[in-house]
């Protein structure tokens, strides 16, 4: 039976061989089919597992909220800022909360010595660190009587340091925020640039009382950060901040809120919903190659039955049985699907590894995909080649010996 089975698969290698051209450009459907859905599958998973991980840099189970809203015909609606204690509200009220960050930024020009630079400056409190998971690389954090007190010191990206520093040590040195001097007690760790948000390395921290009095000149809030307690709803926390909003605010029924609750992972599960959705409309689309492939291999295999009549005729003559020559040309099908699977497999990966080298994404690997985007391009061959090999099994021997 191995026996057997090996001399098929022999012959089956030798006759696809001995038309390599026509082999290869048989092979070439499935090649593209395979090689797409793999591409893209591989492309729609790393752009998923970035959202995913540019989230987590963000915030844990974080919501914040903010000023304005929209009427439902989408005008936007004049609204009062938020306040401080919007943010002790919500921190005595909301069950499931763990922090709350007050904090208002604004583009601000710096200028340290010769260099300057445009960049966010926000005022923050001390939670605001945990909230947006922003750790110190060298120097420290704000102390309680720095914050209380709300004297000129900051914090600065990395991207800052790299502006207006170069390679000099920035800490206890003073920097201009417009018309304020700020001594620099720490640098924050690198957090990359985000595609979900902005850069959150261009940015300076320093106290929201400093903020208030020195930059801003108001005691205005203009986002209010929240992490919900791990394994709490962040939606239900959301409908809640949203609730007490609208009492603090004296927000009527049938009144649209001035102000917007959003949260972060709810954002994440849409746009990672979306993504799904189009890889797997596009996957869709790239897997007819392979059903296209399929009909290359079914005609080919149909025409090599037509040109190879007598040396069937032959076989049958001197013994070979029926289901010898269906294996035969079942085998060849099948072997051109499968190496046509493999390039495909190949270049899939080849692409989709350059493409996500390109767009600056996280290479994640899928070896189910891999595998049935395999499978499938060797039922293409059984599916598609079984015509063929069945008609060359009935051939009569004396009608396929007289075939010229």
């Amino acid at each position: 039976m191995i026996a057997s089975f090996g001399n098929t698969l022999s012959m089956a290698w030798q006759a696809l061989r001995r038309h390599r051209m026509r082999s290869l450009l048989t092979m070439l459907g499935v090649v593209i089919g395979v090689g797409s859905v793999i591409a893209l599958v591989t492309l729609g998973e790393s752009a998923t597992h970035q959202v995913t991980s540019e989230v987590a840099e963000l915030g844990e189970n974080l919501l914040w909220v903010s000023a304005g809203g929209r009427t439902p015909r989408g005008s936007t609606l004049p609204a009062p800022p938020l306040t401080l204690g919007d943010a002790d509200a919500i921190a005595a009220q909301i069950p499931g909360v763990i922090r709350v960050a007050p904090a208002s930024e604004n583009m601000k020009r710096v200028v340290q010595g010769g260099a300057s630079w445009v960049t966010a400056v926000a005022g923050v409190t001390d939670s605001y660190f945990e909230v947006r998971r922003y750790a110190v690389a060298r120097g420290r954090r704000f102390s309680e009587a720095e914050l209380s007190a709300g004297r000129s010191v900051c914090l600065i990206g990395p991207a800052v340091e790299k502006e207006l520093y170069g390679g000099s040590d920035p800490l206890g040195t003073s920097l201009r925020i417009e018309r304020t001097s700020c001594e620099v007690i720490g640098v924050l760790a690198k957090k990359n640039t985000s595609n979900v948000g902005e850069n959150e390395d261009d940015v300076i921290l320093m106290p929201l009382t400093a903020y208030h009095r020195r930059i801003a000149g108001n005691r205005e809030v203009e986002v209010i950060f929240l992490s919900a307690a791990p394994g709490r709803s962040t939606a239900l926390v959301g409908h809640q901040v949203r609730m007490l909003m609208r009492e603090r605010r004296r927000i009527g029924d049938g009144q649209a809120d001035d102000f917007r609750v959003r949260d972060l992972r709810a954002a994440a599960a849409r746009i990672t919903k979306i993504t799904g959705v189009l890889t797997a409309l596009l996957s869709a689309i790239a897997a007819v190659s392979l059903v296209v492939g399929g009909i290359g291999i079914m005609n080919i295999m149909l025409v090599s039955v037509t040109e190879r009549t007598r040396e069937i005729g032959i076989r049958l003559a001197i013994g070979a049985r029926a289901r010898d020559v269906l294996w035969q040309f079942l085998v060849e099908a099948v072997l051109l699907s499968t190496a046509g699977g493999v390039i495909g497999v190949t270049l899939g990966l080849a692409g989709s590894w350059a493409a996500t080298h390109a767009l600056k994404l996280g290479f994640v690997l899928l070896p189910q995909v891999i595998a049935v985007a395999f499978l499938f391009s060797a039922l293409v061959g059984v599916a598609f080649g079984f015509m063929p090999a069945r008609r060359a099994a009935r051939l009569h021997p004396i009608e396929a010996l007289r075939h010229e």
